[in-house]
């Protein structure tokens, strides 16, 4: 009786995989809008001053190409660390990658439209989201494959760049879960980081992606 309990709880809307990607997707509008507010009205983007300033560098000389990078390189990391962690960090992969990163590429590429109109922008942002929230649900489910795993649900979202230089030991615990070769390469790969006296949460990261790639995780 219990253990049926158990399994409804885990099949309502707040275990359901979609809602994890309806939420990244609700999130990614409003700063995308954010973005728009500020291009249009230059107030309302949701980042610090100094990574504004990038963004705002590229609208007056028309380089993006710093504030795309940087941006782009936040967003790649925190989807990749976001299944294997089980955290979502919101300003470096939202806030940094989807309200300025991407931004700054269409701007680049001269694309716009979705910076320009109010409903095009929260459209574009929602969309993005879901994409987000979808890749890295099915990241985490063909990785982990734990048959009680709700996927969507495992992941939290909310660590900032301040804490995430505690999250190496978490990263190592999944990693080990995940599989023998991948924990070890988390292991190496943090060991190495902390005695190069830098976050063992991007060495975690790194030893976990590269004894993954030489051993993938098989799955059922």
């Amino acid at each position: 009786m219990e253990t049926t309990e158990t399994t409804n709880q885990q099949t309502g809307f707040w275990y359901s995989e979609w809602a994890f990607a309806l939420f990244v997707a609700m999130i990614s509008a409003g700063i995308f809008a954010g973005t728009h507010m500020y291009y249009v009205y230059h107030v309302g983007a949701f980042n610090d001053i100094a990574i504004v300033a990038m963004l705002q560098a590229g609208i007056e000389g028309g380089s993006y190409g710093p504030a795309a990078a940087f941006g782009a390189s936040f967003l790649f990391a925190r989807v990749l660390e976001g299944p294997l962690v089980g955290i979502l960090d919101i300003g470096g992969a939202l806030q940094t990658g989807v309200g300025i990163g991407i931004p700054a590429i269409l701007l680049g590429m001269g694309v716009t439209a979705p910076l320009s109109s109010f409903p095009l922008a929260l459209l574009t942002g929602a969309v993005i989201g879901l994409i987000i929230g979808a890749v890295i649900v099915l990241i985490r489910k063909f990785t982990f494959s734990e048959n009680q795993s709700t996927f969507g649900a495992d992941v939290m979202m909310g660590a900032g760049n301040a804490s995430g230089r505690y999250l190496g030991p978490l990263i190592v615990i999944s990693a080990t879960m995940a599989s023998i070769p991948v924990g070890i390469g988390s292991i190496l790969g943090a060991a190495i980081f902390y005695a190069w006296k830098k976050p063992i949460a991007g060495g975690a990261v790194l030893g976990a992606m590269v004894l993954g790639a030489l051993f993938p995780i098989l799955t059922k």
